[in-house]
C-alpha cells in the first residue's frame, strides 16, 4: 500500500512537470544566451540611401530581434578616406561597401565568408505553457559551387580569392574563399538625346561603332572658328569625361586585347597569342587610336576636346547627343533635365566580334576586426537570397547580380538595357590601387592628344604603372 501512495504521488509530480511546461525541454545554453544579447551592426555604404535595405533589415530583425543595424551612408568623394581612418581607429563598420576594383586594396581588411556561421534564432517549447528562447544555430552560408553557378563571370574573378585559411601560426593553407558579395551589376551603357538625333535624321541609335562614327558625324557642329557648338559625342579625352577609363578598357576588350593575367598583372599591351596569326599590333593600340579620334581635330569624328565641360553635364545641358555612363546616372538626368527627350541604348559593339560589356559594381564585405563577424556574414547570407534581393533590386531600381534575376528586369524601361548586358560584362584590375590604375589610363590618353607619346609608347607607359600596383597579397 505504501509503494502504492508513492508511486502516485510521483505520476502525480510528473503530470503537474508536464502541465506546467518543465521536465520536457531544457532551457537556452549559456552560449545561447550570450549570442542572443542585444548587439548592433553597423553597416557603411556610399551607394544607396536605408530605405532601398528597410525590408530586407525588417525581415532579418523579425527572425533576430536582438539585433539592430545601423546603417550609415557616406558621400562617396568623402567614403574611401572615412573608411581606412576609422579602420585605423578600430571605429570602423562590420559591413561595408567596396567598389569592384577594391577587392585587392581591402583582401588584407576583410573576413573571408566562412563555410557556416553560428547565430542566435528564436524557438518556441512546452507543450500547453509555451515559452519563446534563444538556441545557437549553425546556418550554411552559400557554398563556392552555387556562388559559381548563380553570379556572372566577371564577379567570380572580382570577389573569389585565394587566401590564407591557416588556423595556425607560421603555416599557410591556401584556399578560395568568397571575400564580398554584390546584390547588384551595373554595366556600361549609352545615353542618347532623341530630339538631337531626329533633327540630324539619326532615325536609330546606333547599336555599333561604325554607325556610331557616321551618327557622330552627322550630329557634331561647329562654328566658323571650328569651335565646336554642338558634340555628337562626349569621348575621346581623359579627364573631362565621366568614367573614361572604363570606356577605354571596354573598347580594348571588344578589340581582343587581354586585360591582365590570372594574377592580375596588365597584358593589354602586348598581342594576345590568338591574334597572332592576324594582326601586328596589339588590338589596344587600334582601341586608343579609335577613342583619341573623337578629341583630334584632324579627324571626320572629331566631335569633343579637353576645353568641353564635363560629359554629364554638357548632355544635361543639350550640348551633346551621346553620353555614356551606367545606370546611377539615369536618375541624375532625368532630376536635372526633365524635359530631355531621352534614349537609353546598350553600348556599341564592333560588327564580327563577340559581344564585350564593361562591368562596374559595389559588394558587400565584412570587416576582419568586427567582432561580430558570424553574424555579420549571417545578414549577408540572407539578403543575397532571391526573395530578400529582390526587394531590394526593386526598391533601388538597379539591374541584379544573380542570373535567374535578371530575365525578369529586361523589359523594365530603368534597368532593362543595363541588365541585358550583365552576363556579357567584363571587369579586369586586381591591382592593389585602383585610383592608381586610372590616373595611367587618363596619362595615356592625355599625352597621345598633346602629342607627348604616340599610341604605342603611351600605351605601353600605362601598363608598367598599372603593374606597379599589383602585387599578390596572399
Amino acid at each position: 500500500m505504501k509503494h502504492r501512495s508513492f508511486f502516485s504521488l510521483t505520476a502525480v509530480l510528473i503530470l503537474l512537470s508536464v502541465i506546467s511546461g518543465q521536465g520536457c525541454t531544457r532551457g537556452p545554453s549559456q552560449e545561447a544566451t550570450d549570442a542572443a544579447k542585444r548587439v548592433t551592426l553597423n553597416v557603411w555604404a556610399v551607394v544607396d540611401d536605408v530605405d532601398v535595405y528597410q525590408k530586407i533589415f525588417s525581415d532579418y530583425r523579425a527572425l533576430h530581434p536582438y539585433v539592430s543595424i545601423n546603417y550609415r551612408r557616406l558621400r562617396l568623394e568623402e567614403y574611401e578616406n572615412e573608411l581606412l581612418n576609422a579602420m585605423a581607429e578600430d571605429r570602423g563598420p562590420d559591413i561595408f561597401l567596396i567598389h569592384n576594383t577594391w577587392v585587392t586594396k581591402y583582401l588584407p581588411k576583410v573576413e573571408p565568408m566562412p563555410a557556416s556561421t553560428k547565430v542566435a534564432v528564436q524557438q518556441v517549447t512546452g507543450t500547453l505553457k509555451k515559452e519563446t528562447i534563444y538556441v545557437l544555430e549553425t546556418q550554411p552560408s552559400i557554398t563556392l559551387r552555387k556562388y559559381k553557378n548563380d553570379y556572372p563571370d566577371a564577379v567570380k574573378r572580382d570577389t573569389v580569392r585565394t587566401v590564407d585559411v591557416s588556423t595556425v601560426a607560421d603555416k599557410r593553407e591556401l584556399a578560395e574563399r568568397i571575400v564580398a558579395v554584390p546584390m547588384s551589376v551595373d554595366t556600361l551603357g549609352m545615353f542618347a538625346n532623341k530630339d538631337l538625333l531626329n533633327a540630324a535624321g539619326v532615325s536609330v541609335i546606333p547599336n555599333n561603332w561604325a554607325d556610331f562614327q557616321t551618327a557622330v558625324g552627322k550630329l557634331t557642329k561647329q562654328d566658323s572658328q571650328g569651335n565646336i557648338v554642338q558634340s555628337g559625342a562626349a569621348l575621346g579625352s581623359a579627364y573631362n569625361v565621366e568614367r573614361a577609363p572604363d570606356i577605354i578598357a571596354a573598347l580594348m576588350m571588344q578589340n581582343g586585347a587581354e586585360m591582365s593575367d590570372a594574377v592580375g598583372q596588365p597584358t593589354f599591351q602586348l598581342l594576345p597569342m590568338a591574334l597572332r596569326d592576324v594582326r601586328e599590333q596589339p588590338p589596344s593600340f587600334q582601341a586608343v587610336g579609335f577613342y583619341t579620334d573623337f578629341a583630334n581635330p584632324a579627324k571626320e569624328v572629331y566631335s569633343w576636346n579637353s576645353r568641353m565641360p564635363n560629359s554629364l553635364e554638357a548632355f544635361i545641358q543639350g550640348r551633346t547627343a551621346f553620353f555614356f555612363g551606367y545606370s546611377y546616372h539615369l536618375p541624375v538626368i532625368r532630376a536635372q533635365a526633365p524635359k530631355l527627350n531621352l534614349g537609353v541604348a546598350n553600348l556599341p559593339q564592333i560588327e564580327g566580334n563577340p559581344t564585350v560589356n564593361f562591368a562596374n559594381y559595389w559588394a558587400w564585405t565584412v570587416s576582419k576586426k568586427s567582432t561580430h563577424k558570424d553574424l555579420s556574414w549571417n545578414l549577408l547570407n540572407f539578403m543575397i537570397q532571391p526573395a530578400e534581393s529582390t526587394k531590394y533590386l526593386t526598391a533601388a531600381k538597379r539591374p541584379a547580380a544573380v542570373k535567374a534575376l535578371l530575365s525578369d528586369q529586361l523589359e523594365d524601361e530603368e534597368v532593362g538595357v543595363f541588365a541585358s548586358q550583365v552576363l556579357t560584362a567584363q571587369s579586369w584590375y586586381l591591382g592593389a590601387d585602383p585610383g592608381a590604375m586610372e590616373d595611367a589610363l587618363l596619362s595615356m590618353v592625355d599625352n597621345v592628344l598633346r602629342g607627348i607619346e604616340d599610341i604605342p609608347e603611351a600605351v605601353r607607359n600605362a601598363s608598367d604603372k598599372v603593374a606597379q600596383t599589383v602585387r599578390i597579397t596572399y
